[in-house]
């Protein structure tokens, strides 16, 4: 089991992650401020995004051990549409908390999904993590989505725990363990085909 100091590149078919530079604020400013992201993430940062906090914030990401935040790019490109993170490493439980966020220029395109295979595997396959959990509002389908088809399950809900534009919100809990990826390397779909075909 290692912690997050190490900050790999990890390429897929659409997407490639890497870490994160300074260069990479003003992008990541305006994908935090999308609607999109905005409506479906949990409270802004105190205080305002200004151009220096975002940059101190990205220009700091590899020196952080405990945390691992990715850039999501689509390889085609080379154009920066995201980012991952898995935060919050537990050693003793062999587990950590994953989020993600893809800005508008990526959407629609399977990034995501990849991006999250992508991460997940690492945490799995390189990292010794037994569970990856995660929480998303209710109310984010293209989110949950997403995380089903990679292997997450839902193992609660946190009814109406937030208040969001006057209405109150779910939070969906997920996590993955170690042993459902073995079987089905982020793609359960797949699994549940060719057990049934035999």
């Amino acid at each position: 089991m290692s912690d997050f100091s190490v900050k790999p590149l990890l390429t897929g078919d659409t997407t490639v992650l890497r870490p994160f530079t300074e260069a990479d604020a003003a992008v990541m400013g305006d994908i935090i401020e999308d609607p999109e992201v905005l409506r479906f993430t949990d409270e802004s940062p105190s205080g305002e995004l200004t151009p220096e906090r975002l940059r101190a914030w990205y220009g700091t990401r590899s020196e952080q051990p405990d945390r691992l935040d990715l850039a999501v790019t689509d390889r085609a490109t080379g154009e920066l549409v995201g980012e991952v993170v898995l935060y919050e490493w537990n050693a003793a439980a062999r587990s950590c908390e994953f989020r993600t966020l893809i800005g508008p220029r990526g959407r629609g395109r399977g990034l995501g999904t990849e991006a999250t295979r992508l991460i997940v595997g690492y945490g799995f396959e390189q990292l010794g993590l037994h569970r990856i959990q995660l929480e998303a509002y209710g109310h984010n389908h293209r989110a949950l989505r997403v995380y089903e088809k990679v292997g997450f399950v839902v193992e609660g809900v946190r009814r109406e725990a937030d208040l969001r534009d006057g209405q109150w919100v779910d939070w969906v809990v997920m996590a993955i363990l170690d042993r459902e990826w073995e079987a089905h390397r982020g793609r359960p779909d797949l699994t549940a085909v060719n057990s049934t075909a035999r």
